[in-house]
């Protein structure tokens, strides 16, 4: 099978938060529910929304300065995630365009998958929720490690039963094209996303870079 420019193209591999879909402001939420409870006002998102794509590390990072190694952040995480768990569905959607490109990669024959380090816990029931489960859905616990080691992106390719060569990984942070790179994958930086804080997503050294979801089939060579 012939892919576009890809001709060595089998499926191509998400992130999930920030890549195909915009989670921020329930995690947000969450983290201002903390705040509230300890009479601390509520922050605004654009100041979280870049850490989105850290999960709990990024946003008790933000609300209250919290890194992993403190005393108090495992109790904190805990508390966070809990939070989380009662508001995800709330109005985290696939940000626009995303579902019609993955209709796209379907309409290819590429498969698609979710390698996500968000704990199975969330991953499952919220790719469940938005239809957005592909063909796999690993999360941060599926394996013992999470982004950027490879071992998700290297288990993801073996369930779909594929070479690592033959996908495609896109992300909105770094770790995502370290993740990938490692694993012998091709990179994609998803510039729509969260993108951290640190290294600008044009020095990732990603093979592709998109501007929007619209973005990916034109780069295939399929739209």
């Amino acid at each position: 099978m012939h892919v576009g420019r890809w001709p060595l193209l089998r499926a191509v591999l998400f992130d999930l938060d920030g890549t195909l879909i915009d989670s921020a402001q329930d995690l947000a939420r969450a983290a201002n529910a903390m705040r509230s409870a300890r009479n601390l006002p509520p922050l605004p998102l654009a100041q979280y929304r870049p850490h989105g794509g850290s999960g709990a590390r990024g946003m008790l990072g933000e609300a209250f300065g919290l890194v992993p190694g403190h005393p108090d952040y495992d109790a904190f995480k805990q508390e966070f995630l809990d939070h989380y768990e009662t508001l995800m569905f709330d109005t985290t959607q696939p940000f626009a365009g995303v579902r019609e490109q993955l209709a796209g990669l379907e309409a290819a024959g590429l498969a698609w998958g979710v390698v996500t380090n968000k704990a199975e816990r969330f991953a499952l029931p919220l790719t469940a929720a938005l239809g957005l489960q592909g063909s796999a859905t690993v999360g941060g616990d599926t394996t013992p490690h999470t982004k950027p080691h490879p071992a998700p992106l290297l288990e993801a390719a073996r369930r779909l039963g594929l070479d690592p060569a033959h996908c495609l990984y896109v992300g909105d942070d770094e770790r995502d094209v370290i993740a990938g790179r490692a694993a012998g994958m091709a990179t994609a930086a998803a510039a729509w996303g969260y993108l951290g804080v640190h290294t600008p997503h044009e020095q990732w050294g990603a093979d592709i870079l998109l501007a929007e979801p619209s973005d990916l089939l034109k780069a295939l060579g399929l739209a």
